[in-house]
């Protein structure tokens, strides 16, 4: 049992070097902000599970209907995104709204990929949309 407090210790002190290391600019929100961006993070991971499973099973339209919905320019109103955008730096609103129009830019081609079958095009551009979230989660940080 001697092994768990040193697991512990060894724990924390990874923790620390990890975010004494982490170069990203943090972003001070209001607390009801925080959790409203973080809930719609969540909903983004969701609704990127939901779309990778319709596209595995062939459903572009569904895929497409789930990106414009919950991701694309479409969604922005219901995330809050004008109400947001004032404590954001420049290039945070400007990566989420890259994400967005990626992701109807992504809906688009999920669509044409119903008609032609080819979906590498709706590959592409889902990818464009996971690419703006990786950009903007290594730039900025919320707490």
């Amino acid at each position: 049992m001697k092994a768990f407090p040193l697991l512990t210790v060894a724990l924390a002190v990874l923790a620390a070097v990890a975010q004494a290391a982490d170069q990203r600019q943090f972003v001070q929100l209001p607390q009801m902000m925080r959790d409203h961006m973080m809930h719609n993070m969540r909903d983004h991971l969701l609704a990127l599970q939901t779309i990778t499973r319709q596209l595995a099973d062939g459903e572009y339209d569904a895929a497409a209907d789930t990106a414009e919905q919950r991701l694309g320019m479409s969604a922005m109103q219901r995330h809050g995104a004008a109400h947001m955008a004032p404590y954001m730096p420049g290039g945070m609103r400007a990566a989420g709204t890259a994400m967005h129009r990626a992701a109807s830019r992504f809906a688009v081609a999920a669509r044409d990929a119903s008609v032609d079958g080819e979906p590498s095009k709706a590959f592409g551009a889902l990818s464009d949309v996971m690419a703006a979230c990786v950009a903007c989660h290594s730039a900025y940080r919320v707490h």
